[in-house]
């Protein structure tokens, strides 16, 4: 039995019986771009109350912070600049990421206190997971544990407790954040594991390795995912445009080196 099968359909990452906006941004972006429309998607849902969201891909390539994370201590920031690396600081907690063969998603919703976001949490996963099985891969779910600290290395070199592994291996990271009675949650799903470059960034640098095949393209990914949401959820397509006014607004605090080598 696979996680797409009907008897093992995953719960909803928000309320039963809400309709889910579905904001499929297909145009690549570079990182702050990116990290200011989310903080837009989470503003839509402040107003209206509706949960979103939204999948997107990065262009250039962009090394992500976590909200909290000791970025100054732990990577190379003169080595990150001469190799023309473009870097960003997120509005959610986590570990670094390298958003390159991969797909980002963004959940937003009312947020409903620490117990809904452990849910939510785990359902988004859930979700993901059964989209993946509908790519005949037999992803699995890491066994709860202890997080790591935020020391620890990079967002992909350990699983947390939930998220999707397969053969083994972490291909989902997620992290969290409330924006003003929002959560906001973030997610990476691997199509190609280039996390290992991440080291190579760090202090001291490991050593680079030979780049993996995609197992998914993108499309692929986000055509199984909106395949598990409309089994499961009423799910309606955001106007195109949307977000663009709002992200406008916030896109110079994510240019802004002060915040992304803020600690």
């Amino acid at each position: 039995m696979t996680l797409a099968d009907p008897r093992t359909r995953p719960a909803l990452p928000w309320p039963t019986g809400a309709s889910l906006a579905w904001h499929d941004d297909v145009a690549p972006r570079p990182g702050p771009a990116q990290m200011a429309r989310d903080v837009a998607l989470a503003e839509l849902v402040r107003r209206d109350g509706v949960p979103r969201l939204r999948l997107y891909t990065w262009s250039p390539g962009c090394l992500s912070f976590g909200r909290h994370e000791p970025a100054l201590a732990r990577y190379d920031r003169a080595r990150l600049s001469d190799e023309g690396i473009a870097v960003v600081r997120r509005p959610t907690g986590g570990r670094a990421v390298w958003h390159d063969r991969e797909l980002t998603y963004a959940l937003a919703l009312p947020d409903a206190g620490p117990a809904a976001r452990r849910r939510t949490y785990h359902a988004m996963h859930a979700l993901i997971a059964d989209a993946l099985a509908r790519l005949g891969a037999e992803p699995g779910l890491a066994p709860a544990g202890r997080a790591p600290a935020l020391d620890a290395g990079a967002c992909f070199a350990h699983p947390v407790g939930g998220e999707v592994l397969l053969e083994g291996r972490k291909v989902v990271g997620s992290a969290q954040a409330t924006l003003e009675g929002v959560l906001l949650q973030h997610g990476s799903i691997l199509l190609a594991d280039d996390q290992w470059r991440v080291a190579t960034w760090q202090r001291p640098a490991a050593p680079p390795r030979a780049p993996e095949p995609p197992r998914w393209t993108a499309l692929q990914v986000r055509r199984a995912l909106r395949a598990t949401l409309d089994d499961l959820a009423p799910v309606t397509d955001a106007a195109a445009g949307l977000l663009d006014a709002p992200a406008a607004r916030h896109l110079a605090h994510f240019l802004d080196e002060a915040w992304t080598w803020r600690r």
